[in-house]
């Protein structure tokens, strides 16, 4: 299940450096993430990070078309970092 950051975001810039997986990035409007990146911290942190630094409540949330098992978010941090 990737993330995903929704129109209420206000490009304060806390998101992006925070992300283990480097999938934010500045959009052409607001920041963006990258699902094929994403593993919603699985492998680094209990929590995703963006979602803990988003000054704005419900504004990164879980992305419907791109639902994934904690099994396949692991298969991707495995694939990311070794």
């Amino acid at each position: 299940m990737a993330l995903l950051i929704t129109h209420k975001c206000i490009n304060c810039d806390m998101c992006e450096p925070e992300c283990p997986n480097q999938a934010i990035t500045m959009g052409s409007e607001f920041y963006e993430i990258d699902s094929e990146r994403c593993t919603e911290c699985i492998g680094h942190y209990d929590t995703p990070t963006c979602q803990k630094v988003c000054p704005i409540d419900n504004t990164i949330i879980i992305d419907p078309q791109h639902r994934e098992s904690n099994e396949q978010l692991w298969d991707k941090f495995v694939l990311l970092h070794h």
